[in-house]
């Protein structure tokens, strides 16, 4: 008995060590599975996108190109990285003991091309979507896409077109889960077990970038779709889950506003939208300069003097038909060449030229981060000469701001606005005294900016003894400063004749209503507490107080000018 208790803590303290190795067996077993799962299914995947390219797209021909673009859209870039993805994880399987660390360390390497392929594909899914209903309420149409995908992939059944279309889909929202498989069958202490966790970690803020990219693209459609509602149907609209959405997006901006919350900031939406308004600035520009040059050449051929009769021979009036003949044929019309040329020949060199100027439109974009103006200086924009003539014309010289980045209106009387763009100040803070929201004008819109945005833009005007050449060096400088600081409301000398800018109505018999363009008499250009802010004003025979910022100096006219004839 004794040599038999002995020996059984013995035999139970050896008992545990084949049960380790046996549990540690079967975790490098199911890690070898999952392994072998992840490839297998990237081979099919890649296999599936394959025959969606090759057999199905080019056997639908008969459907318009540009739905085959939205169908199947960058399906071949996915292709192009899955290629490279899966030869990645083909090469590991010859280093067993280091395949799970090599695997994790593959997919970090992918994370950034996974995210831009995909999000690009998963935004226009549901277009795509769209146009496969559309295609089932054609009978025969439909019954051809569907013969054509059951020769090519019979396991795709009755569902057809929208089988393929959501593989990819699948497939990225597929790799968090087949990384934790792997990382769940990993032990604490191997070093694969970290790069799995990073590379897990990371695939899932890929799947969350991508459907918050895709819910920003469909807010942007949605608010750029142009409806004309009544009232009646606007308010047959509102119901418990719009009050909701409304509700909980105004909670959060009134936390945003009061500091509870920071701002989402997006650099690389806004980087974006700068460039697009600038090109937006440079082709209305550009459609106006060549309207402008077309219709002043326009004007000067229709003087014709060589075609007409002088009755004066020889001397200088012969002297200028030769000329005005020379200029009329050498020099002009073959700039003109629709007035000579037939009509093919001429649709072959408007094709020529569009062709041309694309390729310089493709050149300036890939070249356009070199051409932007840097942080520190703030151009006046492209095509804004008149707005801002105008908002001097009507301000005055010490009311321009300008706009130091870009503004995306959050509130209802808020204004988007690019940066480098110039507004006049109409008031230093908004309706509940918040100085940091000033009343501007951009130049036809109304509405508030934060005050941190604007800089004071000082323009300065050339001076008439300068050369051209230093004219044009210093016409539109703008002198950047820090931080605007609050202005002072300039004042206006006594018994100055003005008008009222915008229409005000009187609250108590202490202040005066005005219309908008009534002339105005300033007695007194403050209150009687010294506050510039509100002026003393007689108009039709009465006195009250009026905003000094409605109140505008007649404009003079132009001094000089011509026009074309008509």
């Amino acid at each position: 008995m004794a040599d038999s208790e002995a020996d059984e803590p013995s035999s139970r303290s050896e008992s545990p060590e084949p049960e380790g190795r046996s549990s540690e067996d079967r975790s490098l077993l199911h890690q070898k599975l999952a392994i072998r799962e992840l490839i297998d299914t990237e081979f099919s995947y890649l296999h599936m996108l394959r025959l969606c390219t090759s057999d199905i797209r080019s056997r639908l021909q008969q459907l318009p190109p540009g739905d085959l673009d939205v169908l199947f859209s960058n399906m071949d870039d996915i292709i192009q990285v899955s290629s490279r993805f899966l030869q990645g994880l083909q090469e590991t399987a010859c280093k067993e003991e280091e395949q799970a660390d090599l695997i994790g360390n593959l997919f970090l390497a992918f994370q950034e091309e996974f995210e831009q392929v995909y999000k690009v594909y998963c935004a226009n899914y549901d277009q795509a979507l769209l146009l496969v209903k559309a295609y089932r309420e054609e009978p025969e149409l439909q019954k051809t896409i569907q013969s054509i995908i059951e020769a090519a992939v019979p396991q795709a059944g009755p569902s057809g077109l929208s089988f393929l279309l959501v593989i990819p889909l699948q497939r990225i929202t597929k790799y968090p889960l087949l990384l934790q498989k792997i990382l769940e069958n990993t032990p604490m202490d191997a070093s694969a077990h970290p790069v799995l966790q990073r590379a897990t970690s990371a695939l899932q803020d890929v799947n969350s970038n991508i459907n918050e990219y895709k819910m920003r693209k469909e807010l942007a459609l949605k608010y750029t779709k142009v409806e004309q509602l009544s009232l009646r149907e606007r308010l047959a609209r509102i119901n418990t889950h719009t009050l909701s959405k409304k509700t909980t997006r105004l909670s959060q901006l009134l936390k945003q506003e009061a500091g509870l919350v920071p701002r989402t900031e997006d650099k690389e939406f806004d980087d974006l939208e700068e460039r697009f308004q600038w090109v937006s600035l440079c082709v209305t520009e550009l459609k106006s300069n060549v309207a402008a040059y077309m219709d002043n050449l326009e004007a000067f051929l229709s003087f014709r003097p060589h075609e007409r009769s002088l009755d004066i021979p020889g001397g200088p009036a012969e002297q200028y038909c030769s000329l005005a003949r020379d200029l009329q044929l050498g020099a002009f019309l073959q700039f003109l060449p629709h007035h000579h040329v037939s009509e093919p020949d001429f649709q072959k060199l408007l094709e020529d030229a569009l062709g041309q100027t694309s390729s310089q439109l493709r050149l300036f974009q890939e070249n356009f981060e070199k051409v932007l103006p840097p942080p520190t200086t703030q151009p006046l924009l492209p095509g804004s000469e008149h707005q801002l003539q105008a908002l001097l014309t009507r301000y005055g010289p010490g009311k321009l701001y300008q706009v130091t980045s870009n503004l995306s209106g959050a509130a209802t009387l808020d204004l988007t606005l690019p940066r480098g763009h110039i507004v006049a100040l109409l008031q230093n803070k908004d309706t509940k005294g918040n100085h940091g929201r000033w009343l501007v004008d951009s130049g036809g819109h109304r509405g508030y900016v934060p005050a941190g945005k604007l800089q004071p833009y000082h323009h300065i005007i050339p001076s008439e003894k300068e050369p051209r050449g230093q004219t044009d060096r210093h016409e539109d400088y703008c002198l950047p400063t820090a931080q605007p600081t609050q202005p002072s409301v300039p004042t206006v000398p006594t018994m100055t004749q003005v008008v009222a800018a915008y229409p005000f109505v009187a609250r108590s018999t202490h202040e005066l209503s005005l219309q908008a363009g009534q002339p105005v008499t300033i007695l007194e250009a403050r209150d009687k507490k010294g506050n510039p802010e509100w002026s003393l004003v007689e108009a039709n025979g009465q006195r009250g107080y009026v905003p000094s910022n409605f109140l505008a100096r007649t404009p003079s006219p132009t001094p000089w000018g011509w026009s074309l004839p008509s």
